[in-house]
């Protein structure tokens, strides 16, 4: 059986994948498990032996769908920052999948983040997966498993991705230069997802994580008004805007890379208006992803905390962290520890709500000062 890169340490994935290459693949299958264990490898690797099959020149074949120019490969991204819009599938996928390939004997269409599609994008998508053309096939991808709409499981095949060993994550990190210390403490809070841990373990993950670290000492630290530091949140929301605008500088690099030969004119037009939109998603969803990982950092300090607080520091994700601030937290009821990390999960979700993002996390930094800020 031909083995698929992204599948080392999924054997689930890696037979039912190797299988389909074997016995002949089904037309949808739905590549499941935490962020950052190999999905969108998988995906790539899987197309790239589904579109090369049969092709004169095997190897030019992969290449090009590994490297994401092969013409029957279409990769979709949802446009918005948390939801997928009916005009990311409409064309790009259900139109096209009813167009023969260019020049494979198959067509490919690989779809992130399905958990983010709703009932009406679903039911457009819904003939296309349940009756695709012969030589279509379609690969989606999802972190969340539970948040995928029945209809659009029950028509997939479910290949599942496990969450990656910590100690395996770690000694990656190592071998990478990353200190033992810190590359056990960056694989534990990454929960299983590799590439969080590599960017934990960065320079600019450090800092983050020093910026959930001042969330949490500003509340243990408050006196009895709930007055601890002024707007502890102030250099996560910095670090937050700091990446959109890095995001969308990117794209607008790549926007000035491509006009430079490109004539005046109607496609003109149009190619500036498509890398201004991708430039906004960009920066939208980088500032989300750190404002998201920022404070789980923080409820993941409170866990901690909690672990602490109950004598069990072998549970303690990094109790080197935790230690630092045990002596803040010293005294503290265990189930208000607990609380503030509830509070910190509550705020990261409702900023995929599009609501005042200052106001949500001032609005934290009180109810956090009000459940630990005294002993």
């Amino acid at each position: 059986m031909r083995a698929i890169a992204g599948t080392e340490d999924h054997p689930h994935a890696r037979m039912s994948l190797s299988t389909a290459l074997a016995t002949g693949p089904s037309h949808a299958y739905l590549f499941h498990g935490p962020a950052g264990v190999g999905k969108r490898t998988a995906a790539r690797a899987f197309a790239a032996e589904l579109l090369a099959e049969g092709a004169s020149d095997f190897e030019g074949a992969r290449r090009r769908t590994l490297s994401g120019t092969h013409p029957d490969l279409t990769w979709v991204r949802p446009t918005g920052a948390h939801v997928m819009r009916t005009q990311d599938v409409d064309e790009p996928v259900i139109a096209a999948a009813t167009r023969t390939p260019f020049e494979s004997s198959r067509r490919v269409f690989v779809l992130e983040r399905v958990d983010t599609m709703n009932d009406e994008v679903a039911n457009r998508l819904l003939k296309t997966l349940e009756e695709p053309a012969s030589f279509v096939h379609l690969l989606l991808l999802t972190d969340a498993f539970d948040l995928v709409l029945p209809t659009v499981v029950s028509r997939c095949q479910p290949v599942r991705f496990d969450r990656l060993p910590a100690d395996r994550i770690a000694a990656e990190l190592e071998r990478e230069g990353v200190d033992p210390e810190s590359a056990a403490a960056c694989a534990r809070l990454a929960l299983g997802n590799a590439a969080r841990a590599r960017y934990l373990a960065s320079e600019e993950g450090a800092a983050l994580r020093a910026d959930a670290d001042r969330i949490v000492a500003a509340a243990l630290g408050a006196d009895d008004r709930g007055a601890g530091e002024p707007q502890p949140w102030r250099g996560l929301l910095d670090r937050a805007e700091e990446r959109r605008s890095a995001a969308e500088g990117a794209v607008q690099e790549e926007c000035r890379t491509r006009l430079l030969n490109e004539p005046k004119g109607r496609d003109r037009a149009a190619l500036e208006k498509s890398f201004e939109e991708a430039a906004r998603r960009d920066g939208r969803r980088a500032r989300t992803e750190v404002l998201d990982l920022g404070l789980t950092l923080a409820a993941l300090k409170f866990r901690d905390l909690v672990c602490l607080a109950e004598g069990a520091h072998e549970a303690a994700l990094d109790p080197g962290g935790a230690e630092a601030l045990a002596a803040s937290a010293h005294s503290r009821d265990p189930r208000r520890l607990r609380a503030a990390a509830e509070r910190c999960e509550d705020t990261r979700l409702s900023l995929q709500l599009n609501v005042t993002e200052d106001l949500a996390l001032d609005a934290l930094g009180f109810r956090l000062a009000s459940l630990v800020g005294t002993a």
